[in-house]
């Protein structure tokens, strides 16, 4: 439980990023966050004794297909989305992760009827979180900011649905091969996504003269290093604990705690108290993740 909900955490803040560094393209976040996730976990490799060092060809190829529903291909959708939406509803599309992690991968003899308070309790922090987002960005903008607000949110669905299908197969993969370490698994998932950041950005990515002239050079360096190192590595390694000695259905419903805690980076961020409807999604977001540990224990 504990590593779960510090993997949550870390994940937050990488909602948080894209804002803070928008004026780089979306491409160069995403590749930067896991070049350096991939060099900490090739240094890791290293550390490890060297008869468990390297995958199987077959591991390899399972880490390398993960990588890209649940690393880069996921991220880089979620940053265009939060570039187009803002933070707060792309975050919440991600907190619907829960619900179909909990529908889908339920363990045998666990009842629906048992996991419908969550369920509820967390759809209807959802949609209470949308609704208001949405009346706040349909007031203030016109036509053109309703239809980029719309390709935000269509982006944060394909973003949900790529990592909905990598929690499931990670935590399939991860119960079936329990002899693997948790550490390991999440050092091959870093190499394979670092080695897809570089190709993504030699392909998308922005020329070094032009990172170079960009203003917040530093920030933009310091965020690279704090989301490849924490929110990546680490995040990677205590949610790979987590899936190994929970259900795929109540380490989704631990997704919960990212979207809270992305929530409260944006509102540190925009320097903000939360509004009436958020407070009562919050309460709502935590009493489902309550409940949904009871109906598991």
């Amino acid at each position: 439980m504990a590593a779960g909900l510090g993997a949550g955490a870390l994940w937050g803040l990488v909602f948080v990023a894209p804002r803070m560094v928008g004026h780089f393209g979306m491409v160069d976040i995403t590749a930067a966050r896991f070049a350096v996730f991939g060099a900490v976990s090739a240094l890791a490799v290293f550390a490890r004794p060297a008869a468990v060092r390297w995958p199987t060809g077959r591991q390899a190829l399972a880490a390398l297909g993960l990588s890209v529903l649940g690393f880069s291909g996921y991220y880089l959708l979620l940053a265009f989305g939060i570039a187009a939406a803002g933070t707060e509803v792309p975050s919440l599309i991600i907190g619907t992760i829960p619900v179909w992690m909990m529908l889908l991968g339920r363990p045998a003899g666990l009842h629906m009827r048992a996991l419908l308070p969550g369920l509820l309790l967390t759809g209807a922090g959802i949609a209470l979180m949308i609704w208001g987002a949405w009346s706040a960005q349909h007031g203030a903008g016109g036509g053109g900011g309703g239809a980029r607000f719309g390709w935000g949110i269509a982006l944060a669905l394909c973003s949900m649905v790529s990592w909905t299908i990598y929690g499931l197969l990670n935590a399939a993969w991860l119960q079936r091969h329990r002899e693997v370490h948790a550490a390991d698994w999440a050092n091959w998932l870093g190499i394979a996504t670092g080695l897809g950041a570089l190709l993504l950005w030699a392909v998308a990515g922005s020329d070094v003269a032009t990172l170079q002239s960009q203003p917040d050079g530093m920030l933009f360096i310091w965020i690279a290093l704090a989301s490849g190192f924490g929110s990546s590595w680490l995040a990677t390694i205590l949610w790979n604990v987590a899936s190994q000695r929970l259900s795929a259905s109540l380490c989704g419903q631990l997704i919960v705690s990212e979207t809270l805690f992305a929530l409260f980076y944006s509102f540190l961020w925009d320097g903000r108290w939360p509004q009436a409807t958020e407070w009562v999604a919050a309460v709502l977001f935590v009493l489902g993740i309550l409940a949904s540990i009871k109906a598991h224990r």
